[in-house]
């Protein structure tokens, strides 16, 4: 598969501020279940991490969300790209954290074929999180598995399953749209 060029700056400095546009009058309508209000906020996720490639921001760990207030208040305007292989390798790491949070579902979906050579899901996920950490792109696993809040991911409650996979996700999406996959925002690609 040919190498994708990443976004061109305007292309990024424009959609960050349709983003922020999103954010800042979700922000006003809080609190409010209104899913369109909701979606908005988590794609603050997919701001803060645009807001990160220009270097306005910094990437909080994938087990912490960005402020939404903070990144509304940024100017996307005012930002530099940064390096193509900062981008590629930053987006392998989102990648990887959202194969995490997947493994997760189809684990509790029941039976799935491992690759030959794993003889479970733990040995999978150990040999994952060794790799990425040996590669830059994951923090150290604890006892075999990913770190996240603080623990193992494999005992993460209910709860913080979702926040780090929506974290993942919105992140994953950010990163691929600006390495260019996809022909527009919404028709992004996030096989993990």
């Amino acid at each position: 598969m040919p190498r994708r060029k990443v976004r061109p700056q305007g292309e990024v400095v424009e959609r960050a501020a349709a983003l922020r546009g999103e954010l800042r009058a979700a922000l006003e309508r809080l609190p409010s279940d209104d899913p369109e209000v909701v979606d908005a906020v988590w794609r603050g996720e997919a701001l803060g991490t645009l807001l990160w490639a220009l270097q306005l921001a910094e990437l909080p760990p994938y087990d912490r969300p960005f402020e939404p207030g903070a990144v509304a208040d940024l100017d996307p305007a005012e930002g530099t790209l940064r390096e193509a292989e900062e981008i590629r390798a930053e987006r392998e790491s989102a990648r990887l954290w959202h194969w995490r949070a997947r493994t997760t579902e189809v684990q509790a979906g029941g039976a799935i074929d491992l690759p030959a050579r794993y003889a479970s899901f733990d040995q999978l996920i150990a040999a994952t999180a060794m790799r990425g950490y040996e590669q830059g792109l994951l923090p150290p696993p604890l006892r075999g598995d990913f770190r996240a809040y603080g623990k193992v991911y494999r005992h993460l409650d209910r709860e913080q399953a979702a926040e780090a996979h929506s974290l993942a996700v919105e992140r994953h999406h950010a990163l691929n749209w600006l390495a260019g996959e996809g022909d527009a925002w919404d028709d992004v690609p996030l096989d993990t």
